[in-house]
């Protein structure tokens, strides 16, 4: 055994016991207790003890009952009508100190037999948090273990999206970028992935079809692709997109457009295979909500009947589980119950838990990275653009380079913020109906426990990206 994997099991009090690749629980509340020394050394190490640390993370959840999985099933039992239409299932980016707001959120979960949320993280945001597809996957598996929660856990690549403008200047690599990340997330243990070419619709083109076209065909590529790859005993989540957030609401007609073309390539791609569990529409929101010049967000309106109508033509026509929402953040919280009333099977929330990362922090750190964003964001200060406006849109950029003085929050400062977000998802939670939903997660979800593969952990890091023109 290598003096790095002595430190590394020192860290846990030797509550791990490692012969090879083999990984044994030796002690399992020693463990728990520790596993926050692995997960900040997989955060922060350079070396080949930040994979290690990953591997043996992944390897004792595992033996713990703890396991990535997808939400396939569970969707499709929707889609058919054998799951009531009580809940939606919540879909969380959780950008900074990811394994503390996982605790957070598990121990909500822990309170009401919750078993149906998401933890999800975007191909954009991979960048600006530095947190690669390994890392954030065992932030997660760690925080289940560490809260003593057990069963699956639904992890997702959110917006694995193609860039319009790479994919303009050389089609072919922009694909590629798109595989080989879907090969790295499913890796790690993103049993659950979100395909985005909704990017390159062109609504200029003279009918529904045609516009649609471009999409569905490379969305089919993208599904065969990771239906070929994905591990044995595991049918991978795969949502599809009508199109981008922010324009005009998602019709009935692209809905078929899209889904019929779809069906069609993938049964000439990937015959007998399965296509989407799921389809994001568009309702009127945009990525983070609208700030105003005051630091205020401007009123949200979702269409939520768009979701209910369109949710209704998905499981009936198509066998999926529903529409999912993008951009719901900033909405009013009386207003969450609403996707559940208009059947909406998943809704994504990112922005509003930044901001409580921000308005909780110490005063002094936030300036520290405001100052930052000052010089390194510099490029993003509009003319006639508050300081209000400029940060909110901006400090998402700081959280990557200040992980590590993330990481260093007192105990004290990391409480105030465990305690700020578990108050926020016990909400969430409640009105979006999430409570027993375990019972369902149990019943329908039948994802093989995949072993982790050590090369997939102790490897070269993959270099961050431009994401500049992609979407959270």
């Amino acid at each position: 055994m290598s003096n790095q994997i002595k430190e590394l099991l020192d860290l846990v009090e030797n509550s791990l016991s490692v012969d090879g690749t083999t990984v044994k629980v030796t002690d399992a509340a020693k463990f728990r207790k520790n596993i926050s020394r692995l997960v900040e050394r997989s955060a922060l190490a350079s070396d080949s003890t930040a994979g290690w640390s990953r591997f043996l993370i992944r390897a004792a959840a595992l033996e713990l009952g703890v396991y990535p999985a997808s939400i396939h099933e569970l969707y499709m039992a929707r889609g058919r009508g054998d799951v009531p239409m009580t809940f939606t299932t919540p879909a969380f980016n959780l950008r900074a100190l990811s394994h503390h707001a996982a605790r957070a959120m598990f121990r909500a979960a822990n309170k009401i037999n919750g078993g149906a949320f998401i933890f999800e993280l975007a191909r954009s945001e991979m960048s600006y948090t530095a947190q690669r597809p390994s890392e954030y996957a065992t932030n997660i598996l760690a925080a289940a273990v560490a809260e003593g929660f057990v069963g699956p856990v639904f992890i997702q690549g959110d917006h694995f999206q193609v860039s319009a403008k790479k994919f303009a200047a050389d089609s072919q690599a922009e694909l590629k970028a798109v595989r080989d990340l879907s090969i790295e997330a499913m890796d790690a243990g993103f049993f659950n992935i979100d395909v985005d070419t909704s990017t390159l619709v062109d609504i200029h083109l003279p009918t529904v079809e045609a516009q649609q076209t471009i999409n569905y065909q490379l969305s089919a590529q993208l599904s065969a692709f990771i239906r070929e790859n994905q591990p044995a005993g595991v049918t991978i989540s795969i949502g599809g997109e009508i199109g981008e957030v922010g324009t005009n609401n998602s019709t009935e007609p692209e809905l078929r457009a899209y889904m019929d073309g779809y069906n069609a390539e993938m049964n000439k791609l990937a015959p007998g295979k399965p296509g989407l569990s799921k389809i994001s529409v568009l309702t009127g929101t945009s990525h983070g909500g609208t700030v105003l010049a005051d630091g205020s967000l401007a009123d949200v309106t979702i269409a939520f009947d768009v979701l209910r109508d369109l949710s209704r033509v998905s499981r009936k026509e198509y066998g999926m589980g529903g529409t999912v929402q993008h951009g719901a953040s900033t909405l009013p919280e009386e207003n969450f119950n609403q996707f559940v009333q208009n059947e909406a099977i998943e809704v994504h929330l990112a922005t509003n838990f930044t901001t409580m990362f921000f308005d909780n922090i110490p005063a002094d750190f936030k300036n520290e990275m405001y100052a930052w964003l000052d010089v390194h964001s510099a490029a993003d200060r509009k003319p006639g653009m508050t300081d209000e406006q400029f940060y909110y849109k901006t400090r998402k950029n700081a959280v990557g380079p200040f992980k590590a003085k993330s990481y260093a929050l007192s105990d004290e400062d990391k409480a105030k913020l465990g305690v700020a977000w578990e108050a926020q998802f016990d909400k969430l939670f409640n009105l979006l109906g999430v409570k027993d939903t375990k019972n369902y997660v149990n019943q329908y979800i039948t994802s093989a426990k995949v072993a982790p593969k050590l090369e997939n952990y102790v490897k070269q890091e993959v270099a961050a990206e431009d994401v500049s023109d992609l979407a959270d």
